[in-house]
């Protein structure tokens, strides 16, 4: 059998492989996971640059070659930069993506972000855990602390552009504060909800408002810096690190993906 090339451009690990077995793994209980089969690494690698094709099938399962009894594992262009098929291009000079996990709502709760540099993945933040939070909090302290890292970047000369999966948060912000902010933070005759924590963080965004861009992405659909914010709120939780702590292991982003999801 000819030799193929798999792209997976939603899944575990985003990639060319050079076998259905890892590119099996990297799909196999994935929801939403899209992939396809090329016959050339050309073909493959201009496939991975570009969003998946409309109607994607399941490639035919190549057979184990009888002269080597097995095939290379290893990626052709692994998920070493971020892989953001369903969104714009890293553009920017430093891509934060923010984001906030629960157990139980409200419940056990913490923040993470994953800081890109020129579309490399740059490091990871944990922390801000909260043993009676809720996934809205959570989200917003995120967010709260990806303006402060924007602050910075941006003192520096940077272009900064920040990613949430919260519309919640995201809207909060950018579109009611404004409002809420004219009714006294209030809900009628009760004081709104999450106002002590979205004030500063309105008050940060109208600093930075004509400096930045805050863009919302789909959770769970394999954008890697999503996913690895994800994975680091939800180590925020395991560790209950009530700081914003910097990730000071590898980042192996295979590693780092096999966590427990938030």
């Amino acid at each position: 059998m000819a030799k193929k090339f798999y792209v997976v451009w939603i899944g575990h690990q985003p990639g060319i492989f050079t076998d259905w077995a890892t590119c099996e793994r990297q799909t196999k209980g994935f929801k939403g996971a899209q992939f396809k089969s090329f016959p050339t690494l050309e073909e493959a690698e201009l496939a991975f640059k570009g969003a998946p094709s409309a109607v994607l099938t399941t490639p035919v399962v190549p057979k184990v070659s009888p002269k080597t009894g097995s095939r290379t594992t290893t990626p052709i262009r692994s998920a070493s930069a971020p892989v953001v098929p369903t969104t714009p291009e890293l553009t920017a000079d430093v891509e934060i993506f923010s984001d906030g996990a629960c157990r139980g709502n409200p419940g056990q709760a913490g923040s993470g972000l994953a800081v890109y540099r020129e579309g490399v993945l740059s490091e990871l933040w944990y922390g801000l855990y909260a043993s009676h939070g809720t996934n809205n909090t959570a989200e917003l302290l995120g967010l709260h602390h990806a303006l402060l890292t924007a602050k910075d970047e941006l003192l520096n000369g940077f272009t900064v552009s920040i990613r949430s999966d919260s519309e919640y948060a995201i809207n909060s912000v950018t579109k009611w504060a404004q409002s809420w902010e004219r009714a006294q933070w209030m809900d009628g005759a009760k004081p709104r909800k999450n106002a002590e924590i979205i004030k500063p963080i309105y008050e940060l965004y109208r600093e930075l408002k004509g400096c930045l861009t805050i863009q919302h992405v789909r959770g769970h659909q394999g954008i890697q810096g999503n996913e690895l914010a994800d994975r680091m709120a939800a180590f925020a939780i395991d560790t209950q690190e009530l700081d914003l702590r910097r990730y000071s292991d590898p980042l192996d982003i295979e590693e780092i993906l096999s966590f427990t999801p938030g």
